[in-house]
């Protein structure tokens, strides 16, 4: 298929499924869907990408909200979302066994290979009417982008003792020196279902639940990791991404939506200091 021919038919598979960059005004992608109201949880996460032209709504004026995401769906979206250089090449034909020449999706799931955003199983199929549970959203996000953890110290709380005892307490001061916080454990500190996670996602939900990625509603809390994405959680773990990114403004904290933003609290530790 010519580049030209391959174009078009992305540009109008988009334009079906209200992925692509709309033609109207930043100003007019604003205007509210007419399924998401104005107290909807995700609505500025929504908005937000929607003025951006990352996501637009379907023909007939609707978000979907809740719809589930298929795979097909997700690489468009985060193809929209993460332009990135390409770190490997599609040799000839399509990609994968199960993506044909024409499918309405295969440019945007080929980019998305290339950038290395996406890849398929073992046996060469992209499976792309499958849909994406919320852990492996996660999961694509973090090792597509390249995120890496971060170090969090811990805080200690100052605990001062006369000064006649604290030379007696360096044992103590020694053990209380604060510990790098891993992804590991940010996710079994504060996920009330934490088991629920695959192991070979819990690094990767670490270094997310780490860099405010997550977005559960309406508990942050409860992670469900392997319940479908929902079309409104996928733009808020895409627009929490790209604030992790320094490419979009955080929410402010006035709006409800920022409730269900995960940010685990840092443990406080006992400092042992002196007071004369």
């Amino acid at each position: 298929m010519s580049s030209l021919s391959r174009l078009t038919a992305l540009s109008a598979s988009l334009v079906t499924l209200g992925l692509a960059a709309s033609l109207t005004s930043p100003a007019s992608a604003q205007n509210s869907f007419s399924d998401v109201p104005p107290n909807y949880w995700a609505k500025p996460f929504i908005q937000r990408l929607a003025a951006k032209n990352i996501i637009a709504g379907y023909p007939d004026g609707t978000f979907r909200p809740e719809q589930a995401v298929q795979r097909d769906e997700f690489a468009a979206m985060i193809r929209q979302a993460f332009d990135q250089e390409p770190v490997r090449e599609i040799q000839n034909g399509s990609a994968f066994a199960d993506v044909p020449e024409g499918y309405w999706a295969s440019v945007a799931i080929e980019s998305a290979y290339q950038q290395g955003l996406m890849s398929g199983d073992s046996g060469g199929l992209f499976r792309p009417n499958q849909p994406v549970s919320r852990v492996d959203a996660l999961v694509t996000l973090t090792r597509g982008l390249n995120l890496v953890p971060q170090t969090q110290r811990v805080v200690r709380r100052p605990v001062y003792l006369p000064l006649a005892m604290t030379s007696l307490m360096q044992p103590l001061v020694a053990a209380a020196a604060p510990q790098p916080s891993t992804p590991v454990a940010a996710v079994k500190d504060y996920y009330s279902d934490a088991e629920q996670i695959p192991q070979y996602a819990i690094n990767d939900v670490g270094i997310a639940t780490q860099k405010n990625l997550v977005v559960n509603h309406p508990n942050p809390r409860l992670l469900e990791p392997n319940e479908p994405l929902r079309r409104a959680t996928a733009a808020a773990f895409i627009h929490q991404t790209l604030v992790a990114q320094n490419r979009m403004e955080p929410l402010p904290s006035n709006v409800e939506a920022f409730n269900y933003i995960v940010r685990p609290q840092v443990t406080q530790v006992g400092k042992v200091g002196s007071r004369e």
